[in-house]
């Protein structure tokens, strides 16, 4: 499979290891990240054409995953 684009170390490079903390954790920065994850795989997907998907929808999927980046960003600081 080849790189899918926009994962968490790839968007925040400076905070690898608070992401990992974060995750090892668990609790809510583990769902969220999971959900973000698995929206980005979803999107990449779409955009490759492995499950099609209409305009709206992926511009919605695409949405979500910003707002889910802007919650990632806040606990990260």
């Amino acid at each position: 499979m080849s790189h899918t684009p926009n994962e968490l170390a790839d968007m925040f490079p400076e905070s690898l290891d608070k992401l990992h903390n974060l995750k090892v954790e668990g609790g809510e920065a583990a769902k969220l990240f999971e959900e973000y994850h698995d929206l980005t795989r979803e999107i990449h997907r779409a955009e490759t054409d492995v499950e099609p998907t209409d305009d709206f929808h992926l511009d919605e999927m695409r949405k979500n995953r910003l707002q889910i980046l802007d919650r990632v960003a806040v606990m990260l600081k």
